[in-house]
């Protein structure tokens, strides 16, 4: 018996299931109204549920792990993107130091 799970990560893992969380994280937060400190567990939900039935069906331990990621990594995702178009507009909207 193994003590730990054998995780193999793939396409499906960082260029599909972690959008895919993100998108429905969205939706969800649009069609819903969900409180700021709500939406991680939103997402981890998202992740968990893909990951379990999904990704990895057959081995339970690995739809959990890999669900956290999915979860977390599409957060990460999300506020990395917003920070950087956030930074991006102000830096833009800044007129040049002169001096």
């Amino acid at each position: 018996m193994e003590h730990f799970p054998v995780i193999h990560t793939n396409f499906w893992d960082a260029i599909i299931a972690v959008p895919v969380v993100l998108i429905l994280t969205q939706i969800t937060k649009l069609l819903f109204q969900v409180p700021k400190p709500v939406v991680p567990s939103i997402a981890n939900v998202f992740g968990l549920l893909i990951s379990i039935f999904f990704a990895h069906p057959h081995n339970w331990w690995a739809g959990v792990f890999m669900g956290f990621f999915y979860g977390n990594a599409a957060v990460g995702a999300y506020a990395s993107l917003k920070t950087s178009y956030i930074s991006y507009k102000r830096k833009k909207e800044k007129p040049p130091q002169t001096g």
